[in-house]
């Protein structure tokens, strides 16, 4: 199946070989989105609810660029750098998902992420 790659200005570009996302039949897969603003400046230092926030923007933008939206997210996986910031990060994430529609998810605690952020999310969409 033929794949299209999804590119905006948005969203802060690559930081490696990778697409920001990939459109595959009516499903885009956007890869993991940490704090960077489009300009590639890190967002809240040490913040994990501004992280999360710019994280969920960011995911929202690069989505436009495929001509979808937060509410076709069909899977969300999120990566943390400390679990005991779960609860805050589900509060922010609750303001972007809403809790009747909300996509599948797991969230995972890792011990490293890229630039040193304090959360990453990546999700699965489909668009009709």
């Amino acid at each position: 199946m033929p794949h299209q790659i999804i590119l905006t200005n948005q969203a802060p570009a690559p930081i490696g070989p990778y697409s920001q996302a990939v459109r595959a039949g009516n499903t885009v897969y956007v890869s993991g989105q940490i704090p960077l603003d489009a300009s590639g400046q890190l967002v809240g230092a040490g913040d994990v609810v501004a992280q999360t926030h710019q994280v969920l923007r960011n995911l929202s933008a690069v989505l436009a660029a495929a001509g979808l939206a937060l509410t076709d997210v069909v899977k969300c996986s999120i990566f943390v750098k400390d679990l005991t910031n779960f609860v805050v990060i589900n509060q922010v994430y609750g303001t972007y998902f809403q809790e009747a529609t909300a996509p599948a998810r797991e969230t995972v605690e890792v011990s490293r992420l890229p630039r040193d952020v304090e959360v990453e999310i990546s999700c699965i969409a489909v668009g009709g």
